[in-house]
């Protein structure tokens, strides 16, 4: 089922602005005007995605199953975040990646990531029949 192009060493990236629909404010707590954390956890998946998405086998798809980071610093609006995602083990389906997440300044958050890869035709039957 694995491509074999799908290896530790992999790097995925992902960039966003940090605007009103990131901040922690948009989430919850209202005054906390800077990038909030669900919004860079989603960035780091979206780098490990990119890290594997077009090594994966047609039909394919990696889901996030585990996540462990820590939020370091804070970003006010109107500065641009990047993620960066190392993939580091491949265990038949499941994938880690090593994460990092940076604004123009520092460091702002480092964690763990786990994915697995799926068929995304079962995926959805098995969620759509949730619904019946």
């Amino acid at each position: 089922m694995m491509g074999q192009e799908l290896r530790p060493g992999l790097v995925g990236e992902a960039r966003a602005m940090v605007d009103r629909t990131n901040l922690a404010s948009s989430f919850g707590p209202a005054g906390i005007d800077v990038y909030g954390t669900p919004a860079m956890i989603a960035l780091m998946e979206n780098a490990a995605i990119n890290a594997v998405g077009r090594h994966l086998p047609s039909g394919s798809a990696s889901v996030g199953t585990r996540l462990d980071v820590r939020h370091l610093a804070a970003t006010p609006p109107g500065l641009e975040v990047s993620a960066r995602a190392e993939l580091t083990e491949v265990d038949g389906r499941r994938l880690v990646f090593r994460v990092e997440a940076h604004d123009p300044v520092e460091k702002i958050g480092e964690g763990t990531h786990e994915r697995f890869v799926v068929d995304l035709g079962r995926l959805v039957a098995r969620a759509e029949a949730k619904g019946k």
